[in-house]
């Protein structure tokens, strides 16, 4: 299976099982759409009758390139992965590689499009105490096997309203590591609105990144992202960021911001944000249900469609500018990953993954908290509901029918389990919204990846 599309004046051709991406001009391009429908003589005569200054010979060297890359299995290859999609899962059955520890279940901000409502996830507002956050990590060490580097995530609500128990649980990781032969590396997810010094000395040391939110424009992060009484936090969290940032000289940070029914248009707030001096950056589309006031329509998404196009050319324009940025959708690795076995077995929620709430019940991900029937167990006695856990266990790409034909199956792996379970009321179902700006993001992304990739090698066609 292959997928051709044009973008930048790239004629580009991925070949879906093996990766392989290869750039090339108009009549390979045309070629490789008729290849396996025809047979040498007539694709040849086709050819020559669209493009009829270009010798017969030409025309049938061509054919015969793109024949040699179809048995190197460049091109056309046959999925070989579906028998594997249990068998890799099953090698790590049991091994836990990261907690999302939700250290806060409240929160200085009341921002209406929350999924976690406010921070409380349904349930009561509450504060992680250190003695769960430490079983919790002791949990997490028992339950990773041989793995030596794993992850954990300050989490909330806004995780800085309970930061003196992230500084004694750090403080606690430190000092099993090396004993237990582990590598903890923290992450810190904040609104921003309690950065002060004390935080950015502390997260400079510790945490490997930081995650800040912020959705851009000012009149459009205030629309939503606001305090108690109803007052924007745009000014007060812009110049805390910029301290955090430039303290941790522009990297291992993340600006994510979400965009919304209020700013399809979010190309601006990503503007915003390089105005701002931010280059490491992330926009989400909101997921909501259709009749939230803040759910993208499909008027929307024609709107958002056009701005991830845009986005990819004012990345290159800045690399002209010599002055890149990053974009955490358009990611991509050429040569590199992610492995096979992230293609086919996706995030890992729920089997490598799972998030904690302050009382030590454990769910699949952050997106499940205070969805009872997702309930894992707790941190104390384990993993007692097997029915959920091999439910996720068994959620890869192979498990959706409806990503049989899809192009983009082993980049998005599936899609994600919470937004497919909050749109379809199922784990294995497919929120097809959702599908339509993922591989929009992946077109943009890897043209960006090519040109980026032909620039550096200095020659004008790529075959990666």
């Amino acid at each position: 299976m292959i997928h051709q599309y044009k973008m930048f004046n790239q004629n580009i051709v991925l070949d879906i099982c093996s990766g392989s991406i290869h750039v090339v001009d108009e009549i390979a391009y045309d070629m490789i759409a008729e290849f396996l429908d025809k047979d040498k003589n007539t694709l040849v005569l086709e050819m020559k009758e669209k493009y009829p200054s270009v010798e017969t010979s030409e025309l049938e060297e061509c054919y015969d390139q793109i024949l040699e890359l179809k048995e190197q299995g460049r091109l056309f290859s046959e999925d070989i992965y579906e028998p594997m999609a249990g068998q890799l899962k099953a090698k790590t059955s049991g091994v836990i590689k990261a907690l999302c520890l939700h250290i806060a279940h409240t929160c200085n901000l009341n921002c209406s499009y929350c999924f976690a409502s406010q921070g409380k996830y349904h349930g009561d507002r509450a504060l992680m105490s250190f003695e769960t956050g430490k079983r919790a990590l002791d949990f997490l060490v028992e339950n990773s096997g041989t793995r030596r580097n794993l992850e954990v995530d300050f989490f909330g609500g806004e995780p800085l309203m309970n930061f003196d128990v992230v500084k004694q649980l750090v403080e606690y990781a430190r000092s099993i590591e090396k004993e237990a032969g582990k590598n903890f590396r923290f992450t810190l997810t904040t609104n921003g609105m309690l950065i002060d010094d004390d935080v950015i000395e502390f997260a400079n040391k510790e945490m490997s990144n930081v995650v800040l939110s912020l959705d851009g424009r000012k009149e459009v992060h205030d629309r939503y992202r606001v305090d108690y009484s109803g007052k924007g936090s745009f000014d007060t969290i812009v110049p805390k960021f910029q301290k955090l940032v430039k303290a941790r000289e522009g990297k291992n940070y993340y600006m994510r911001g979400t965009f919304t029914h209020a700013n399809p248009d979010f190309l601006k707030d990503v503007q915003q944000m390089l105005d701002l001096g931010f280059r490491e950056l992330s926009m989400e589309p909101v997921v909501a249900k259709s009749d939230d006031p803040a759910a993208l329509t499909e008027a929307d998404r024609e709107v958002v469609m056009k701005q991830y196009e845009d986005l990819a050319k004012l990345m290159l324009e800045y690399d002209e500018k010599k002055d890149p940025f990053t974009f955490y959708h358009y990611m991509i690795d050429l040569k590199g990953g992610p492995c096979i076995y992230k293609r086919i077995s996706g995030c890992g929620s729920g089997t490598e993954y799972m998030a904690v709430t302050p009382w030590g019940d454990l769910y699949p991900c952050h997106q499940f908290v205070g969805e009872e029937a997702f309930k894992l167990g707790d941190i104390y006695t384990g993993v007692t509901n097997k029915k959920i856990q091999d439910e996720f266990a068994s959620c890869n790409v192979y498990a959706r029918k409806e990503c049989a034909d899809c192009w983009a199956r082993l980049y998005c792996s599936g899609g994600c389990a919470a937004n497919a379970y909050h749109a379809t009321g199922s784990v294995k179902g497919v929120y097809k919204e959702g599908c339509e700006l993922f591989c929009k993001r992946l077109e943009c992304a890897l043209a960006v990846a090519i040109i980026r990739d032909m620039k550096e090698n200095n020659h004008e066609d790529a075959d990666c």
